[in-house]
């Protein structure tokens, strides 16, 4: 059993998935605005949050935003909107996933039930070799410390931007399909999106700047760090 936090000013949407998750034993606590999320995570812990984008009073990014600053808690978002816009910004402050409406709850529980799965393995998971550490010219990863490095400037990711660079560094030289990255980056299985690597791969060769030549897109197939 989960304990779910979902976050929208459709009182209707919030109903409909309350209804379904606690047909299936998960408890469901709900906020109709960003500000009433932001108070009730600073009560009390959650498992995972299902966000809105576009509320009153507060939107679910700065909700987002505010909640991280004192509370690791994993965070799927909804919107009406499906632009590219929309999911960067919302990645780039480390969301989980997002889903655009109009959505089925059977498949948002089961977008929760990996990302809060795939959170409890991370926190439980053995340190990585202490010494894993990767030079390519002036671009220095240091997986055991998680920081990049360009020219001696430290630069800041995403926890998933992250674990996606190590992912593809320490296969360099593989080709890696789409399907692969989810199911070894995200966990996804059944339920990822193609769109949700492409996207990151986009921003994470922003973060890289001239060294984004390394990540090589392999049409029809998916993406190869050259080393």
């Amino acid at each position: 059993m989960y304990q779910i936090l979902i976050v929208d000013d459709e009182e209707a949407i919030r109903a409909g998935f309350a209804e379904y998750a606690g047909f299936l034993e998960h408890e469901v606590t709900q906020a109709k605005d960003g500000m009433e999320a932001v108070a009730l995570c600073r009560q009390r812990d959650f498992d995972v949050i299902i966000m809105d984008v576009m509320m009153p009073r507060m939107d679910g990014f700065s909700a987002v935003k505010e909640i991280r600053r004192d509370k690791d808690i994993p965070v799927l978002m909804l919107s009406a909107r499906g632009e590219e816009y929309d999911k960067l910004h919302g990645f780039d402050l480390g969301i989980d996933d997002y889903v655009t409406k109009p959505f089925s709850p059977r498949e948002v529980i089961a977008r929760l039930n990996v990302i809060v799965q795939r959170h409890q393995a991370a926190k439980a998971a053995p340190p990585q070799n202490q010494n894993e550490v990767y030079t390519f010219g002036t671009l220095k990863v240091d997986m055991s410390a998680r920081i990049v490095e360009i020219d001696g400037q430290r630069v800041e990711m995403t926890p998933k931007e992250y674990d996606l660079l190590f992912f593809l560094i320490r296969n360099k030289n593989i080709a890696l399909s789409r399907e692969k990255l989810l199911q070894e980056v995200w966990g996804y299985d059944f339920f990822g999106e193609d769109s949700t690597v492409n996207t990151h791969i986009k921003v994470l060769r922003q973060h890289l700047g001239e060294y984004e030549k390394h990540i090589v897109t392999l049409r029809g197939v998916g993406y190869r760090f050259d080393a």
